[in-house]
């Protein structure tokens, strides 16, 4: 048996894990209310999330993501139902 110890997140990632995160809160929160102006900034932190994390991270790519699909879908409904893009 050998005795490694566990590896620890870095501050650095785990800050992006929680930018990341509310990244795709704030962009799932965008097809609700005013796509124009919680969109800009939630993508605005996903890649800052992007920026700090390392190679293999997958969910600030998924926050990426996220808000790119969000932001297309929150202008459709905004568009579709009359509703004010900002």
């Amino acid at each position: 048996m050998s005795a490694e110890p566990a590896s620890t997140a870095a501050p650095a990632e785990l800050v992006a894990g929680f930018l990341a995160v509310i990244s795709i809160v704030g962009s799932l929160f965008a097809i609700f209310w005013d796509p124009l102006r919680i969109s800009p900034f939630a993508i605005l932190l996903a890649l800052i999330a992007v920026g700090m994390s390392p190679r293999r991270a997958r969910l600030p790519i998924l926050a990426v993501v996220v808000g790119a699909i969000c932001f297309f879908v929150a202008l459709t409904v905004a568009a579709t139902t009359s509703n004010p893009l900002y």
